[in-house]
């Protein structure tokens, strides 16, 4: 492996109105990814630091709620420069957080950045409510007004710290609430850059607070009744045990959860453009650990073979590797267990009858310490088998052929998940038609972003509750309230 740099990780606190804190209820080692080594020691927060961070928040709130719009905006604005100005020390803690590829790294500080700006842009165009006059005799005036909760938890995932701040914060802040953010003690350190630049950015001690913590410390947050929202990305269990900890007082809860999403290629697509994007989305984002990825490729049967065959080349062509070297495509995954579940489910697929067409077997040599696994694909995925229906977050592709497009619709609907489809095709009307029909949060169509800022991304069934991005992320953090003025 190559050398990686000089850059110095910062040391991992706990950050409560203003002070970092070095210890808590107990240590997490961090170990990197690439490499297996052990490395910076991850204090964890305990019950009586959730308390204090979210007390503190709770402090302050009075003051970010009235504090003015304009003014909340151009903090926004800030944070947003000062994110895009450390871009290249955010690149070196993504690395270090979870052996992201250093080229996969550059654009998720870019989308930060959107998504931060996006929100700073509403955050003095809030919607305020709407008129609700009833004229004549005995008449009322009225209207509603939208009123940030206070207190928001989020937490936050292992696989993309600062992209999960991005979509969460901002909102939150725009809407004049308070946070207090646990992030996973797998991934601590983009946190803590970005707590500094809360900091530098003006918005006051206390209005952000980061807890780095296990389940112990999610609990004691989600429970915590300061607590008014909670805000959740992660896996189905945990949701579970969260959804139902806030159904005991009613807390409203956004979950942003897992995904099996359908690819689906049509023969009449540009299939040279469809091939590439759907091996890249596979395997070169986050080495296959996003929840919104196109892990399940339905293909068209006239033109199965030979692009089943492509995608094997192309998924065979990333390079694997040191995380660091610019030319790398796929970084390692998380950790050894994530390793032993992957490799677990590709063994099982192929007992049920799948057919391996690249990869399946943890890589040796050099990269042997680390917890690599290469770009695997698997052709002839029965539709009823695990691998087509549970979430694998690996760098692994099933795929599925179809004969037409009501196969095709009910194969991408046939699971329990519901967060993105994928679309290739020529026919315009199709597309339409399809996009309709699928059972999901998000649809984007020949090779159109995902996930964007000024869109909503959110899912339906096992994908979550709730919304992220565009104007219904930003109302995620309001409630409302009706008023009636009577004539006496």
């Amino acid at each position: 492996m190559t050398t990686t740099t000089d850059f110095v990780l910062p040391p991992v606190t706990l950050r409560i109105g203003g002070e970092a804190r070095t210890t808590g209820a107990g240590v997490h080692t961090h170990i990197n990814p690439a490499t297996g080594k052990a490395g910076a020691p991850v204090p964890l927060a305990g019950v009586s630091d959730v308390d204090d961070a979210v007390n503190a928040a709770h402090q302050v709130f009075a003051v970010w709620r009235a504090t003015p719009a304009g003014a909340r905006s151009k903090a926004l604005l800030k944070l947003a420069q000062l994110v895009e100005e450390h871009t290249e020390d955010f690149v070196e803690l993504a690395i270090a957080d979870n052996g992201i590829a250093r080229s996969n790294a550059y654009p998720t500080v870019t989308a930060a950045t959107d998504w931060i700006r996006y929100y700073a842009g509403w955050a003095d165009k809030l919607p305020l409510g709407r008129i609700t006059s009833v004229v004549g005799a005995g008449g009322s005036f009225g209207h509603t007004l939208r009123q940030p909760y206070g207190v928001i938890g989020a937490i936050i995932t292992w696989n993309a710290p600062l992209m999960s701040l991005a979509m969460k914060v901002p909102a939150a802040l725009a809407a004049g609430n308070t946070v207090v953010v646990k992030p996973s003690e797998l991934t601590p350190f983009s946190a803590m850059l970005f707590a500094d630049l809360v900091t530098e950015a003006g918005i006051p001690d206390g209005v952000f607070n980061v807890i780095p913590g296990g389940p112990e410390a999610g609990a004691a947050l989600v429970e915590h009744k300061l607590v008014k929202k909670v805000t959740f990305t992660g896996g189905p269990d945990t949701a579970r045990k969260i959804s139902a900890a806030c159904a005991k007082t009613f807390k409203p809860v956004v979950l942003e959860l897992g995904g099996k999403s359908a690819n689906l290629v049509f023969a009449d697509a540009d299939l040279e453009a469809a091939a590439m994007h759907s091996t890249f989305m596979a395997f070169g984002i986050m080495s296959g650990q996003a929840c919104a990825l196109p892990t399940r490729l339905l293909v068209q049967d006239s033109i199965y073979d030979a692009f089943v065959a492509t995608i094997g080349q192309i998924a065979a062509s990333f390079p694997v590797g040191d995380p660091q070297d610019i030319g790398t495509v796929c970084g390692p995954v998380i950790n050894e267990a994530a390793i032993e579940r992957i490799h677990s489910m590709v063994g099982r697929a192929q007992e049920e009858g799948a057919r391996l067409v690249t990869g399946g077997q943890r890589l040796a040599g050099d990269l042997a310490d680390g917890f690599f696994y290469p770009p695997t694909v698997l052709a002839d995925v029965a539709p009823s088998s695990e691998l087509a229906q549970k979430e694998v977050f690996g760098p692994v592709l099933a795929i599925t052929r179809f004969s037409d497009e009501a196969e095709a619709i009910a194969l991408a609907n046939g699971t329990d998940y519901g967060l993105s489809g994928y679309i290739w095709t020529g026919d315009a009307r199709r597309a339409i038609r399809v996009t309709e029909a699928l059972e999901t949060g998000e649809v984007t169509v020949n090779g159109a972003m995902n996930a964007v800022a000024e869109r909503p991304f959110g899912g339906i069934g096992h994908s979550g509750t709730g919304n992220e991005g565009g104007l219904e992320g930003l109302e995620e953090f309001f409630w409302t309230k009706s008023v009636a003025y009577g004539n006496g």
